[in-house]
């Protein structure tokens, strides 16, 4: 039996649960909670952390969908996979390249396992502002700066559906003696069908995280780490026992199950309907005459896009994509996944049903005739300004810092990480010095409505600096 039906199983059956969890799968308690499912590891259910019965069969499972030398169910999030993937593929002071728009995981990883950060910056688009895929030339570049370098870290697909050249970045990095790992958390579900781009491993990746939960049927939390055959798996075994919880959840688990199930049952037929519905969708907002859905509208000069995000501007008529947003809520019961101040991004699925897609194109279609060109289109795509780094993270972490108010901060190094979430990549980390640029950038965020949060900030809202000011 299948985890999910050993849970059934044992849910049926007369076992008196003299362990944890404390709710002893007492209905009277459970709510719409499934209490009956949660479980500890009993006899028979094996052991997250020593995987050699059901868990390990479900490990090998996943390892075959993602043709990898080995895979491991997460239960905290990629998050955890990210933290144990550092930390198994580098050793303290290491160098590792790394591309800029990295989600705050990889900083805090970075930070832990006490590696020494270079970073690449993708290009971004003239237009909407966000980031494109890195260049492999750039990656060259700074490892042939860097000799020596152990790992360079990737996002791809980025949260707005770009996907890097992963297969030349990674012949790139192993002549030059460096690994490669991928953030992969928003392409779970790609390599499952003809028409969408591959998965990282696949085109030659060392080592990839994905969030089953983001945009495959899985729930909220679940995660998967796959590794090539080049990889030590007991290297990632030790990480993942320091990064993951030693009480993992038996529902989320059931949930990993329950979704490479239907990727072995069904992956073919979902994933010709899910494109199927894509395409419709595309044909539908053919006719939008001022709001603009890169991608699906007009062509994006990227490497590989995944068509399964949708970006939605409003640039033509001037106003901000919070608008928008605001919109699709009130009017149509609608909750896009991230607004920035120049485009929203919404996230569909093989779970979209072609229903769903076209209530989306519809509600679009409605918002489009409201508008009308403006002869006052905003001003340029707000972009991170590049950073002027003073030190490691390591080194500011170490350093004795004060409180000091947000528009005092210019020319001050910061002694925190500072994010707008979503997409959770810093405009600022520790080490790096708070330049005029960065203050106007943040005030351009916060007058859009986009919230900017920050480690070390104190009830009065004032930001942690290093003590000295920057000379």
């Amino acid at each position: 039996m299948s985890l999910y039906e050993k849970l059934i199983s044992y849910t049926d059956s007369d076992i008196l649960p003299m362990h944890m969890p404390g709710h002893k799968r007492n209905s009277e308690f459970s709510g719409a909670l499934p209490y009956s499912l949660d479980i500890t590891e009993v006899e028979g259910f094996d052991d997250l952390h020593h995987r050699t019965g059901v868990l390990g069969e479900l490990s090998a499972r996943m390892a075959k969908l993602r043709r990898a030398a080995a895979a491991f169910p997460i239960v905290c999030g990629s998050t955890a996979g990210v933290s144990a993937a550092i930390r198994a593929m580098t050793h303290p002071g290491d160098t590792v390249i790394m591309v800029r728009n990295c989600h705050k995981s990889v900083y805090h990883a970075v930070e832990l396992c006490a590696v020494k950060p270079v970073y690449v910056f993708p290009p971004s688009d003239e237009e909407f502002g966000f980031d494109y895929p890195v260049e492999p030339e750039a990656i060259e570049k700074a490892l042939e700066e860097n000799p020596g370098a152990k790992l360079v870290i990737l996002t791809s697909p980025t949260y707005e559906g770009m996907v890097s050249d992963i297969r030349s970045i990674s012949d790139i990095a192993h002549s030059h003696g460096a690994r490669v790992f991928v953030d992969a958390a928003h392409g779970a579900h790609l390599g499952y069908g003809v028409s969408y781009p591959s998965d990282a491993l696949s085109r030659g990746a060392d080592a990839v995280v994905e969030s089953l939960h983001k945009t495959l049927p899985a729930m909220t939390m679940t995660s998967a780490l796959y590794i090539n055959d080049e990889m030590n798996s007991e290297d990632f075994e030790r990480a993942l026992d320091i990064f993951e919880t030693s009480s993992p959840s038996y529902v989320l688990l059931a949930s990993v199950d329950r979704c490479v199930t239907l990727l072995e049952e069904r992956s073919t037929e979902l994933f010709a309907a899910y494109r199927q519905n894509l395409n419709m969708f595309d044909e539908v907002i053919s006719g939008l005459k001022v709001l603009q859905v890169p991608g699906h509208t007009s062509e994006l000069n990227v490497f590989a896009f995944d068509s399964g995000k949708i970006i939605i501007s409003a640039k033509k008529a001037g106003i901000p994509a919070g608008d928008i947003a605001e919109k699709l809520r009130i009017a149509y019961h609608i909750e896009p996944e991230m607004v920035c101040r120049d485009y929203l991004v919404c996230i569909t699925s093989i779970c979209d049903t072609k229903e769903s897609l076209l209530r989306l194109a519809d509600a679009l279609l409605d918002i489009d005739l409201s508008l009308a060109e403006s002869k006052t289109p905003l001003e340029a795509p707000l972009t991170y300004p590049k950073p002027r780094i003073s030190m490691s993270v390591n080194e500011a972490m170490n350093l004795r810092g004060e409180y000091i108010p947000f528009e005092a901060a210019s020319g001050r190094i910061s002694m925190t990480y500072l994010w707008a979430y979503p997409p959770g990549i810093p405009i600022v980390v520790p080490g790096e010095i708070i330049t005029q640029q960065v203050l106007d950038c943040i005030g351009k965020m916060k007058k859009s409505g986009i919230e900017v949060r920050a480690y070390g900030t104190n009830k009065s809202g004032e930001i942690f600096v290093k003590t000295e000011t920057e000379k």
